[in-house]
């Protein structure tokens, strides 16, 4: 993952060279900042991560993707908190009805959990790592938001940082895991929490790996810068409703090679999951009356002059 972020970092740096090589440049100049302002989301962003990976052993696909849905919910709290924004009422309703879909989903786990062979216990604990790892997920895009806005910072400089500094921390902590032991918990034959060494034998053994491995450091890569783009150009909120929309792909190609069983529970609480993400975006809006949509765009306006007053200073 933090590969494919890196990547990001040598294509940026090729665009300068070829930036300065032009006669009209276009790269707008970022102010200057201590890279170090992008260790925080790194290391929420390989937290969140890792227990998210380990939560989705313990949960279907089309589960995960649909609790990941909470991360709205945090994203706005913290943008209140510590970005000084403020939601209108559209936006705290979306919150809540996105609530009532995380209920319905995870109600949803409890139903089908016996019929899906996975242990009841370890779905619920499934299900709660996910919900908590959103709010490590929230911190790291709020924390872009405000330093992308702050210092002007190139979209692909700052996953490439990020990617940077993780990769650099994950490595150094692949030293010890592969002394730790991990019991049941590991799947490799010396019992521990990492095995690099056999995952490079594995790869040797099978080059289909190393061809999935490239498609996933390609397509991190590209995920990552433009989710960045959107949080730099409109907001980290926009970000996580646009992800959201994953969670269909991912449902129905869970459903079609039988990874999962259909339960109609969990579309009745997608679909309450995505009114919240709409209310919350402000898609409502075309449906409204020609005078209360004139007030919400006045409103918007306001807040929007607010916001860039907090960024300039």
């Amino acid at each position: 993952m933090f590969l494919g972020e890196l990547s990001c970092l040598a294509v940026f740096y090729i665009l300068v060279l070829k930036d300065r090589r032009s006669p009209e440049p276009t790269l707008a100049p970022s102010q200057p900042f201590n890279s170090l302002l992008f260790l925080p989301p790194a290391i929420c962003d390989m937290t969140g991560t890792s227990i998210m990976y380990v939560a989705l052993n313990m949960t279907s696909a089309s589960s995960f993707q649909m609790l990941r849905g909470a991360v709205i919910i945090f994203t706005g709290l913290l943008s209140v908190a510590f970005l000084g924004r403020k939601l209108e009422c559209n936006q705290w309703v979306g919150i809540f009805v996105t609530i009532a879909g995380l209920i319905i989903v995870g109600l949803a786990d409890l139903l089908s959990g016996p019929g899906s062979g996975k242990n009841l216990s370890d779905v619920i604990t499934g299900d709660l790592l996910i919900i908590m790892a959103q709010i490590i997920v929230a911190i790291q895009m709020v924390l872009e938001e405000k330093f992308v806005y702050k210092h002007n910072v190139h979209p692909l400089r700052a996953v490439g940082t990020e990617g940077l500094f993780g990769f650099c921390i994950l490595t150094l902590l692949l030293i010890p895991f592969y002394y730790i032991p991990a019991g049941e918990f590991s799947g490799s034959e010396r019992g521990v929490l990492e095995d690099s060494l056999d995952a490079f034998c594995q790869m040797g053994n099978q080059p289909l790996i190393i061809l999935a491995l490239l498609g996933n450091i390609s397509s991190i890569a590209f995920f990552n810068f433009a989710g960045i783009s959107v949080t730099k150009e409109i907001s980290a909120t926009t970000r996580m409703v646009l992800d959201s929309l994953r969670t269909v792909v991912i449902w129905v190609v869970s459903l079609a090679v039988g990874w999962e069983k259909f339960h109609a529970l969990q579309i009745l609480g997608f679909i309450i999951l995505l009114l919240g993400t709409g209310l919350y975006n402000g898609l409502h809006k075309p449906l409204m009356c020609g005078r209360c949509r004139e007030q919400s765009e006045e409103t918007q306006s306001l807040l929007q002059g607010e916001r860039t007053t907090i960024n300039a200073d």
